[in-house]
């Protein structure tokens, strides 16, 4: 006999089951039903959470992607300090580290060791809380930051489906687990995301990420997260802590107690028993590079016991009880064949080596930058040198040093530094203190095109279609101002006078002038044109991002526009006010005061202001009744989520932390509180509940705690 659920009952059982397919997906690599099937189930939780909202859960994997912060991310100190790790580049190094732990311990104890890969990525460190049902929910996910205080970017850590929202009371028992509980662990993007999230980014006309790590850390701290989502970040765990204190006797039953907990943990781990083993491991880990999948850049060894973890303790930097071993750099040695010089959207003039055809670390490199004119100068290279070219954070190809044996003989061609623009023969500035060179004319075809792929770019205003070729054609010039004039199949292009002279006469092409390209039908002119029409609406971050100002990357754009609300208020503000934007400094503010004081800068604002672009943004409305005090959440609230009770801490004024101290000036607890409520009590720390907490942003407190 089928039983008959209730709609809660129903309602949890098809979370259940999505939970199970997410782990097995992004967890245990080992899929039961297909990408359809799973949309289909979410599809159907979506329907049924619409139409019964009060039954939403904070935990619902519909709710992976929320609304983006409004003002950036709130600093938060971490339970105890995310420090770095000594590094060892060889094998006396790392036997002389093993040394110095044997010396720290007493004779007569086994020390034994754990090795983990090195993944190169970036550190975040989760919290999970009391949920319901006596399982563990997700509170906050911190960046490493400076090792003591963190970035709250929680909202973007819960769109990575290999963290867990919450820890059924099943996995917890099973794990070991109380419901409070820290982990810590890496964040990479795996080298198919990367490569696809490059492809699109050249695509559009944007510069390619360094390498994976750095594309990770940009990701995971962007303010909407649903580029997060798409993104497809991984999160591999390693650590468990409580109130800051290691959890279990030691870092082998860690990883265990995370695998049974539902946490994906990389499986390349080996325990050891001395060092010998330790560097066989070594030499096994370093040919996996290649395979995994993801970066890579050394091997991990840490002291197994947390007893001895704790007696050997920490330098000012790092602990002693571990140790990075750092694999080599990948290099190779290849011909220098001739110096390139291209102009970016700001006039930068960057020299890129064409060198013979090297295979490194199993890619192709026959490209590498040589930054700029001092770098060329430090390193003495001249055309038909062999040089030496790592891969930096195995990655971008960069020169290191100019090869001089029998073998590899000295070129004999100067490289000279251009001092006029390749393209448009302006002189080149240099402004003081800085090592660019610049073409300062702003109607430079280069820095024109290159102005017109970036504002059209899938992370600026998403203007589909409007790549390299259709640029190109727009402004009358070849694809690659080099004189080539021919399209993808080898035929020539027809260079005509120029249809678009800036970004705002974008908004004034007609259908009729895009039939007259090449290669331009009524589809493709309709697609792009309302493309175009679409981006009117991105809204001012977007335009901002657009604009090139100089130091306003997505994140400060996202900041200025949540601050000033449009652009006629930013445009006005001084260089003090700018500076009181969070994240905002002196260098930033003085580069957008100077952007708005150019005449051609203040016409294209006008311009587009003319052809409708919106310019405006939600101006975050904040008071102070809350200033200067620090809360901590625990347990659940009546009717605020916790997202939305620290939304409106933080909106008048006031901080809200992981973990109480004695700087803690109100703990806000709810039902289910646990350890953080005791904690406040025997602290002496005042305890409200939800309605005193709204009395407080009402009015503010009577006495400051």
């Amino acid at each position: 006999m089928t039983r008959k659920l209730t709609l809660e009952q129903e309602l949890q059982e098809l979370r259940d089951t999505l939970r199970h397919h997410e782990h097995l997906y992004y967890v245990e690599d080992s899929p039961e039903i297909t990408d359809a099937q799973y949309d289909a189930l979410m599809n159907k939780l979506k329907k049924m959470e619409a139409e019964h909202p009060q039954l939403v859960t904070p935990d619902s994997p519909s709710q992976r992607v929320g609304g983006k912060p409004k003002d950036g991310f709130v600093k938060m100190p971490h339970s105890r300090p995310m420090l770095s790790l000594d590094n060892a580049y060889n094998e006396g190094e790392l036997r002389a580290w093993e040394q110095r732990v044997r010396d720290a311990l007493p004779s007569t104890e086994k020390v034994r060791y754990v090795c983990e890969l090195k993944l190169d990525g970036l550190s975040l460190a989760l919290g999970y809380g009391p949920g319901a049902n006596s399982s563990a929910h997700l509170e906050r996910g911190l960046t490493r930051g400076d090792g003591s205080i963190g970035e709250d970017v929680t909202t973007n850590v819960r769109t990575i489906r290999s963290v867990p929202l919450s820890v059924s009371a099943a996995k917890l028992k099973a794990a070991g687990l109380p419901q409070s509980f820290e982990v810590r662990g890496e964040v990479v993007l795996p080298q198919t995301a990367f490569a696809k999230m490059n492809e699109e980014r050249e695509a559009a006309g944007m510069t390619p990420a360094a390498n994976p790590r750095s594309a990770a850390a940009g990701t995971i701290r962007t303010l909407e997260p649903n580029i997060v989502a798409q993104r497809r970040l991984d999160l591999y765990a390693y650590f468990l802590l409580q109130d800051g204190e290691t959890l279990l006797p030691t870092q082998s039953e860690t990883l265990e107690a995370l695998r049974k907990a539902g946490f994906r943990v990389n499986q390349h781990v080996r325990p050891v028993k001395n060092i010998d083993e330790v560097i066989a491991f070594i030499g096994d880990a370093e040919p996996l590079r290649d395979t995994l999948g993801y970066e890579i850049d050394g091997v991990v060894v840490k002291v197994d016991a947390t007893s001895q973890q704790k007696r050997l303790g920490f330098t000012g930097k790092a602990p002693r009880w571990a140790i990075a071993y750092k694999f080599a750099a990948r290099a190779g040695i290849t011909k220098l064949e001739d110096v390139l010089f291209q102009v970016g959207r700001t006039g930068k003039l960057t020299p890129v080596a064409a060198l013979a055809p090297v295979s490194i670390g199993g890619t192709t490199v026959t490209r590498a930058t040589l930054h700029n004119a001092d770098e060329i100068e430090r390193l003495g290279v001249r055309i038909g040198d062999f040089v030496s070219v790592e891969r930096g954070g195995d990655v971008i190809p960069k020169i290191v040093e100019v090869v001089e044996d029998k073998t590899h003989p000295r070129g004999t061609k100067e490289i000279v530094f251009p001092r006029s623009c390749p393209v448009c023969a302006s002189e080149l500035q240099r402004i003081e203190g800085e090592v660019d060179w610049r073409c300062v004319n702003n109607s430079c075809p280069a820095r024109v095109r290159e102005e017109l792929l970036h504002w059209a770019a899938r992370g600026v205003m998403n203007i589909e279609g409007l790549g390299d070729a259709m640029v190109a054609q727009l402004l009358g010039q070849s694809a690659s101002l080099s004189g080539e004039t021919v399209n993808e199949e080898g035929a020539p292009i027809t260079i005509r006078k120029p249809l678009i002279y800036t970004i705002a006469d974008l908004y004034r092409l007609k259908k009729e002038q895009l039939l007259g390209l090449e290669r331009v039908g009524e589809k493709t002119a309709d697609a792009l044109l309302a493309q175009i029409e679409r981006s009117k609406g991105a809204g001012l971050a977007r335009v901002l991002l657009g604009l090139g100002i100089r130091f306003v990357g997505e994140r400060t754009a996202q900041l200025l526009a949540a601050h000033f609300g449009s652009m006629e208020e930013l445009r006005k503000a001084t260089a003090d006010e700018l500076e009181a934007v969070n994240e905002v400094g002196p260098r930033v503010a003085q580069a957008i005061v100077e952007f708005f004081a150019v005449k051609k800068n203040q016409e294209l604002i006008d311009a587009l202001r003319s052809v409708d672009v919106v310019m405006t943004a939600e101006k975050r409305v904040t008071t102070s009744t809350l200033e200067g005090l620090t809360f901590v959440l625990t347990g659940t609230l009546p009717t605020l989520t916790r997202e939305l009770a620290k939304e409106k801490i933080e909106s008048a004024g006031g901080r809200v932390s992981g973990s109480v101290s004695k700087k803690t000036s109100y703990v806000v607890a709810g039902e289910e509180a646990g350890s953080k409520l005791d904690k406040a009590t025997s602290l002496g720390v005042a305890v409200v509940d939800e309605a005193g907490l709204l009395k407080l942003l009402e009015r503010g407190p009577v006495t400051r705690v």
